[in-house]
């Protein structure tokens, strides 16, 4: 079966969609089993892999992208509705 989203490193929380992906959806990943959608979330955009409670760490590309604003559970898109980035 031909992968539909990618963890881009052993670390990251979140996963990345290579199309897009209706509710319900469950991405398929290459040695993973991913949470099923719990909404509609657009190809190159992030899903949570795993609970975040709100002010943990979002990992991406092995390194601290941002941080939940609010509750992230398993399957909920991530973006910048529950993210704040991190500024260098």
């Amino acid at each position: 079966m031909t992968p539909s989203a990618i963890l881009l490193h052993p670390d990251d929380t979140v996963i990345c969609l290579l199309r897009d992906h209706a509710a319900g959806a469950v991405p398929v990943l290459a040695g993973l089993v991913a949470p099923a959608l719990h909404c509609d979330i657009a190809l190159g955009h992030k899903m949570a892999l795993i609970a975040h409670a709100s002010g943990a760490p979002v990992v991406k590309y092995g390194a601290v992208i941002g941080h939940a604003t609010c509750d992230i559970a398993p399957g909920d898109h991530v973006h910048l509705h529950n993210l704040a980035g991190v500024l260098a």
